[in-house]
Parts: C-alpha cells; sequence; structure tokens
C-alpha cells in the first residue's frame, strides 16, 4: 500500500489538499524514518516549511503514537516498514522515489543498550545497512542521512571531538553507531551514493523521552513544584555533555543533503555542561534549591562511563554556514516551562 492510501485507511477519509507547487520547482519528496521521535517530529516541521512531501516510516505496532506528530498527521504520509525487515524498506523507497533519505530511527537509549545489546545491534547498526541496501537497490539516487552520534567518541581521544576523532564507544549503543556510521561511509565510496552522517552532540527539546536525563531532570521539577514528588533520583552528576536544540539540529541535518558532495560532520554548540549545572538551571527557574530535592542513586550510573564531549563543529560553520541559535540556559528553560504547562 503505497503512502497516500494508507493515510486514507487509517484516518477514514481523503486526505487535505496539498500546498499548490511553485511555478518551475517541482516538489521534492522525502523519507524520514523514526519520524514519531523527536528529531523526526522537528525534521518534519522544518521540510514542510520548505514545501517537501513528507513520508514518515513507522513500526507497525498494536498502537499508533503520534503523540509527537500529531498536529502533522493531515500534511504527511505515514506508511509501515521496520528497520528489521528489508522487503519493506526496499518496497518505500521503491514507492516513494524520494529526493531525500533521513534514518533518524534507532534504538536511542544508551542504559537500555545494556539490557537489549542484541537487539540495539540489530535497529542501531544493521537497520542502517538495510536502509542504504534499499535506496542502492530501489533509488540510488536518494540522498542519504545517517544519524551518527557523539556516543561514538566515548572515552574521547581529544577535545573537543571533529571529524577525524578516532571513535572509543564506551556502550553497546555507540558501538552500534559506529558500525552504522562506517557503513555509510562504506556505501558512498564503493557505491558512489551521496551519503552523509551527521555526528550530532547531545540535542533535547520539550519533545525528549522522559528516559533522557534532561527530560527527567526538567519533568522531575515540574512534578516537585506541583507537590507530586519531593526528589528527584539521578546517577552521575559530574557528566559533563555539550547539549544544544533539537529544532536547530534538524537543519543543519537538512544542509548536508543540500551540498554538492556528501560527508560527515560534527554538530553541536562547542560548549559543555554537567548535570549538576542543568539541575541548577533547571530548579534555579521554578525557584527551587535543586540541593534540598536531587539525590544520587547509584542505579543510575553506567557501567563504562562517558566522562565530556565537546563539538568542534567548525567544519559545519564553514561548510554548510550551520549555528546554534537556542543557548543551554534558553534550552533548559523551555524544558520546564513546557512540562510544568503539561501538569496543570
Amino acid at each position: 500500500m503505497n503512502a497516500r492510501k494508507h493515510n486514507r485507511a487509517r484516518r477514514g477519509g481523503e486526505p487535505k489538499p496539498k500546498p499548490a507547487k511553485q511555478a518551475g520547482q517541482p516538489r521534492r519528496t522525502a523519507v524520514i524514518t523514526g519520524i514519531t521521535g523527536q528529531d523526526g517530529s522537528y525534521l518534519a516541521e522544518l521540510l514542510l516549511a520548505k514545501g517537501y512531501e513528507v513520508v514518515g516510516v513507522v513500526r507497525r505496532t498494536s498502537h499508533d503514537s503520534y503523540e509527537r506528530i500529531g498536529h502533522l498527521l493531515d500534511r504527511v504520509h505515514i506508511v509501515p516498514a521496520d528497520l528489521l525487515d528489508q522487503h519493506s524498506l526496499t518496497s518505500v523507497v521503491r514507492d516513494a522515489r524520494p529526493d531525500e533519505v533521513y534514518n533518524l530511527a534507532a534504538q536511542s537509549f544508551v542504559p537500555t543498550s545494556w539490557t537489549q545489546p542484541v537487539l540495539t545491534g540489530e535497529f542501531t547498526a544493521l537497520g542502517v545497512t538495510r536502509l542504504l541496501e534499499a535506496v542502492r537497490l530501489a533509488h540510488p539516487t536518494a540522498r542519504f542521512y545517517q544519524a551518527s552520534s557523539s556516543e561514538m567518541f566515548g572515552k574521547a581521544q581529544e577535545t573537543p571531538q571533529r571529524e577525524t576523532t578516532p571513535f572509543y564507544p564506551r556502550s553497546p549503543y555507540g558501538v552500534a553507531k559506529v558500525y552504522g556510521h562506517w557503513i555509510t561511509v562504506n556505501y558512498r565510496e564503493s557505491y558512489g551514493l551521496h551519503a552523509s552522517s551527521g555526528i550530532l552532540f547531545n540535542h533535547e527539546s520539550p519533545r525528549r523521552g522522559l528516559e533522557f536525563v534532561t527530560r527527567k531532570i526538567s519533568y522531575g521539577v515540574a512534578r516537585i513544584v506541583k507537590g507530586k514528588e519531593r526528589e528527584l533520583l539521578l546517577g552521575n552528576l559530574d557528566a559533563r555533555r555539550d547539549w544544544g536544540f533539537a529544532g536547530d539540529y534538524v537543519d543543519a541535518m537538512w544542509r548536508m543533503l543540500q551540498q554538492p558532495r556528501p560527508g560527515d560532520y560534527v554538530v553541536g554548540t562547542g560548549e559543555t555542561h554537567s548535570v549538576r549545572e542543568l539541575c541548577e538551571v533547571a530548579f534555579s527557574h521554578a525557584g527551587l534549591d535543586w540541593k534540598k530535592h536531587v539525590k544520587v542513586d547509584p542505579r543510575f550510573v553506567r557501567p563504562a562511563e562517558v566522562d565530556t564531549l565537546q563539538a568542534d563543529a567548525s567544519k559545519a560553520k564553514r561548510e554548510l554556514g550551520w549555528v546554534p541559535r537556542t543557548s543551554f540556559t534558553e534550552l533548559v528553560r523551555m524544558m520546564v516551562d513546557a512540562d510544568l504547562e503539561r501538569l496543570s
């Protein structure tokens, strides 16, 4: 079933009319895996604003999970496919014949990668190969974006980290992302695909899942303010990350696929902040003293910790013209405000 028919069947009616094409400019099509995730929702918004036809790939499950893209469902085409199933991916690419393919789907929660390392490898590593193979077989002129990760640097061999910094992953997730990164390079060099990887450092938003530390903190602050909790349990408060706003980072993804030649780009703010600093900003924004509420729980300390990650995004600035627009403090306050509003 193609994207349009699937949408019609799922919603029980005709889709709304598409925006009119601009004269002399054929409408471009983009396929997004992981469209229901944080990054997928922001990327879909960006591409729709640019006039793209957006095809979102979702796994077939017993229930729909469209919380982040509910406001977009009348403007995007949702199609079922699975990173574990080669045939379904090839069918999507063959039917959509996209100009661009963005692979954002993965098992992306680092702690889960220790409890489910094999499944993480299937989705986050081999899933990339399956999608690249689908592009190669069904529509090799499509431009391909792979969501690589700063977790590939892990026990960083230099600070800040740039495109040439050696990888030293410290989790099954990081290891799987290294495979996904190098198989993208391999398909680019072996088959001439326009395939690029964005090595994105931590990027957050009010749409972040509750299992991630930034959202765990912002939501915890909101629950404490509303009297629903008294304390927040966290792991290593000294871990430092380069945190930015996901809405800024999807613009870098798009810019990569507009380049005449494919390549790999580090994307980050160049600043690092500790989990402790994040707590200070989040709690103080709500008029609270974080020290009275935050407790360290050994259960949330990783088996192999990544201490500090810091981006050198000078290549992205130089070649893509990309710079982050949202500061760390603005990001944290935005997330706290959103969670306070959710619980109001």
